[in-house]
């Protein structure tokens, strides 16, 4: 136990959060830098006395994820403070693709529209606002790449110290995305679960700094909620029902099951049956694993997969994925990655969507559930794109072919056009 697992601040500061608690044996703790059950080591949540939230407060809120401000643990005033404002990304009814998929209405939600091109900017904000309550002053994390990215930007904009540390073997494009907005960026020889171990012995040792998916984790996670928030209001509050959400630690996709929850218990949506599938990649897919196996325990593996937003090996929130799940009545699936590949290709041709590896994923095991009979194509259907394909060029650089350069002339483009259109004439 440090120093900095024994801050703690006043209920005000975190708005209408009340406490952690413990998601296993339910021992509740003060708010503060602590993310494990001093009992049982369990993981802690953020716990709240929820207000009075009609439709109406939040579509006069600000456009961004602090519109919910009210349901997530952060200062009141949040909105007017230096933050990079995520969230309010588009919810794109994607019909080409539904078409190509012999689905009914699918929607795909867009999350290359925050500030550093992904959804971390969500949980990043969250966490930010908990770590400067706290008294900290550098942002820190382990990150397969778009947390950094989120990480250093949220730091630059507050005004504060930042420290990333990434495994040496991630996507050029991330590294430097992340080097530009200065701060410290360490590349790690090793898996991420290797960065994620030295950034938790960090953690132990440097009371002033604010890892965000470590010790003020409990915060971090909440951000996701949003995600879920806007896809139950931009459907004209109401839920979807089914919903395919890529999984690497696992939380993103219990915590948009918690912020359906949420809005049907304060009355905000019809409390309607959602059924939750998760997706990995096969070179990573230790809960697709356990989910097939029939079992609650998690084992780790070591990642090999173009998916490096998804590599995690360990996955902190795997059982409680594969709780979900079930609970709804969803699969966690996994598909390889010439899969991943072809289904990039496919969202960007059919709607306009360049996504980066992980919505390769969540659509890769979409079209597998739909061949299985696994998904019900007449039902509404939400996946999440939670980045940028600009990010991870390389994945798909063997698989799309650029053609060599023509001179200037009418007649070699005319040869060229009817060559890739046959029957073309040139018009």
């Amino acid at each position: 136990m440090t120093a900095s697992s024994l801050v703690t601040t006043s209920r005000t500061s975190f708005g209408n959060a009340s406490e952690l608690r413990c998601r296993e044996c339910g021992a509740s703790y003060p708010l503060g830098a602590q993310h494990a059950c001093f009992e049982c080591f369990g993981p802690l949540e953020v716990h709240y006395d929820y207000p009075t939230v009609t439709r109406e407060l939040i579509e006069a809120g600000p456009q961004s994820i602090w519109r919910y401000a009210s349901l997530l643990p952060v200062p009141p005033d949040i909105a007017s403070r230096p933050t990079t404002n995520p969230g309010r990304t588009p919810l794109v009814r994607a019909d080409n693709l539904a078409r190509a998929l012999g689905m009914r209405r699918l929607w795909v939600k867009d999350e290359r529209a925050n500030p550093t091109h992904s959804f971390k900017d969500r949980v990043v904000a969250v966490a930010l606002a908990a770590a400067l309550e706290l008294g900290h002053r550098v942002l820190a994390c382990p990150s397969t790449g778009n947390l950094a990215n989120a990480v250093v930007a949220a730091a630059a904009r507050a005004g504060i110290d930042s420290v990333v540390l990434v495994p040496a073997s991630l996507e050029q494009q991330k590294i430097l995305t992340s080097a530009v907005y200065g701060g410290l960026l360490v590349t790690v020889d090793g898996s991420y679960d290797d960065v994620n171990r030295l950034a938790s012995e960090l953690a132990e040792t440097r009371d002033d700094w604010a890892f965000v998916n470590v010790n003020v984790r409990p915060y971090y996670a909440e951000g996701s909620k949003t995600i879920g928030y806007e896809i139950a209001e931009d459907l004209g509050w109401r839920l979807p029902r089914q919903i395919v959400v890529p999984v690497a630690s696992g939380a993103q996709l219990v915590k948009i099951h918690k912020a359906f929850g949420e809005f049907a218990a304060l009355g905000l949506v019809p409390d309607t049956a959602v059924r939750v599938y998760g997706a990995q990649a096969s070179g990573c897919a230790p809960v697709s694993a356990a989910f097939a196996a029939g079992q609650d325990v998690v084992a780790p593996v070591r990642p090999d997969t173009i998916a490096r937003s998804l590599a995690i090996g360990n996955p902190a929130d795997g059982p409680y994925v594969l709780d979900v799940v079930r609970s709804t009545g969803g699969v966690v699936a996994d598909a390889p990655d010439d899969e991943i590949v072809d289904s990039i290709r496919l969202l960007a041709a059919t709607e306009g969507i360049f996504g980066e590896t992980a919505v390769g994923v969540t659509l890769a095991v979409l079209r597998r559930l739909l061949a299985a009979g696994q998904i019900d194509p007449d039902e509404e259907t939400v996946i999440i794109n939670s980045g940028d394909g600009l990010k991870t060029l390389d994945a798909v650089a063997g698989a799309v072919r650029v053609p060599p350069p023509i001179r200037a002339s009418l007649a070699e483009f005319t040869r060229t056009y009817d060559a890739v259109l046959p029957g073309g004439d040139g018009r």
